[in-house]
């Protein structure tokens, strides 16, 4: 099945291009807030209009100066709409035609992609007259939508589907995603998912570094300034050993710090991000060493359920051994309770120990998903029994492995077991069968449950 055609939004910012792309999806996707700036990275979603299904993609407030990461964000918009097959270009009505505006329209008079001009927060019959005004940007006829109240919308995604390429996929259709090498689809619905790493972390320790330096492109805006990325930022790699979902987030700070609407639905999404992540990347910023944050984290995505892989980055900036063993010694000492998590020092930058990741992932991922057969279970535990009674008449009955994603074992019990020997019955499962890192959930059912 072939790809998606893909519709582009663009604009300079503030003008409620999140807002549009937010109407047009049919839920609250991207972030937004009445100030510019907010969107930096390219945030995409799978959208449909009259059976015909596209990939949308909101980005940042295109602008031909200002500060380098003004710039960075610039050449995000640039590349998304080299592959665009529609670009959206939203003005905002209720302010008029602005030197930016200008600037935007002479920039798209150059791309090849259909071009619709759309005047937003056209709210009322008054606003919608005014449209014409923006008929001097030389970009044909404006379209007037109120992507705040829905007004005009589908008008809009009449125009939309009209101008997309091929055939109308079937109403209900599902689509593939992704392409592999030899053009086959990296993976179809209804196939097991691609497992999802997280990339998580404090603002600023080089999570949108090493993000792009997994996907192999600057798909997420790089800056040395704290709070750069707000959305979660979804990317499908195809890897030798297979298709992984590599998820940049936020930074994540205390809640008592967060002094910005926007700051603080970014933590909401990074941990949405962590529930839903198959593996989680923990990255720390090794010349500062761990932090109360970063412990704060790590129980965060331990009580997710989620495996952890720590990342100590800017290894390459501790040049003296002793540092170097403090360092190792600490992420021992305060994330004792991750238990035999992998750690890599690595750095993101110039890529120096990134390529140790590939086998950690690939034995976490297999271990996440691992299910045991349930005599081998039950064999284990009465050797476990057998060791070590849990006295006063108390012991498991029987046991099965319930669940995975992480594993989770049910055990069957005549009373209930004290804390102390659940965990070494946990301790003896994870043993047995070699889970490593990967969390374990013990379930325990009385007989008369």
């Amino acid at each position: 099945m072939s790809e998606l055609p893909t519709v582009v939004v663009v604009g300079r910012p503030n003008v409620g291009k999140s807002t549009l792309f937010n109407r047009i999806v049919g839920e609250q996707v991207a972030i937004v807030e009445d100030r510019p700036g907010v969107t930096r990275d390219r945030k995409e979603s799978e959208a449909e209009w009259l059976g015909v299904e596209f990939r949308l993609v909101d980005t940042g407030g295109w602008l031909p100066g200002g500060t380098e990461l003004d710039a960075k964000v610039s050449r995000q918009v640039e590349a998304a709409v080299r592959q665009a097959d529609v670009v959206l270009f939203v003005v905002d009505g209720s302010v008029g035609v602005t030197e930016d505006d200008e600037s935007v329209a002479q920039w798209l008079r150059r791309v090849k992609a259909p071009i619709l001009l759309v005047v937003n927060k056209a709210d009322n019959d008054r606003r919608e007259h005014d449209r014409w005004e923006f008929l001097a940007l030389g970009l044909g006829e404006p379209y007037p939508v109120s992507a705040l109240h829905g007004r005009r919308a589908g008008d809009l995604l009449d125009e939309v589907v009209a101008l997309l390429p091929g055939p109308p996929a079937p109403a209900g259709a599902e689509p593939a995603i992704g392409d592999g090498q030899d053009g086959q689809p990296l993976w179809k619905p209804g196939d097991q998912p691609p497992p999802r790493v997280a990339i998580v972390g404090r603002p600023n320790v080089g999570k949108s570094t090493l993000f792009n330096r997994l996907v192999g492109s600057d798909r997420s805006v790089v800056h040395d300034l704290a709070g750069t990325t707000r959305d979660a930022i979804d990317t499908l790699v195809d890897t030798p050993d297979g298709p992984i979902v590599f998820v940049d987030t936020a930074g994540m700070r205390r809640r008592s710090r967060i002094d910005d609407s926007a700051e603080y639905y970014s933590l909401i999404r990074a941990l949405r991000a962590i529930d839903d992540a198959d593996i989680a990347l923990l990255v720390i910023d090794a010349t500062e060493g761990v932090t109360g944050q970063d412990q704060r984290l790590a129980e965060r995505i331990d009580a997710a359920g989620c495996p952890i892989v720590v990342m100590l980055n800017k290894w390459e900036l501790l040049d003296d051994a002793e540092t170097r063993a403090e360092v190792a010694a600490e992420v021992t000492r305060k994330l004792y309770f991750v238990g035999d998590a992998p750690v890599l020092k690595v750095s993101a930058l110039t890529g120096k120990g990134v390529h140790k990741l590939r086998p950690v992932l690939q034995d976490a991922i297999a271990q996440y998903h691992r299910r045991v057969p349930t005599r081998d279970v039950n064999r284990v535990i009465a050797d476990a029994q057998q060791r070590q009674p849990a006295g006063h008449g108390l012991r498991v009955l029987y046991a099965l492995q319930g669940a995975t994603d992480p594993p989770t074992f049910t055990l069957f019990v005549n009373r209930e077991l004290p804390p102390t020997y659940l965990r070494y019955l946990e301790r003896s499962i994870r043993e047995a069968f070699e889970f490593g890192s990967t969390p374990i959930k013990l379930r325990v059912r009385k007989r008369n449950e």
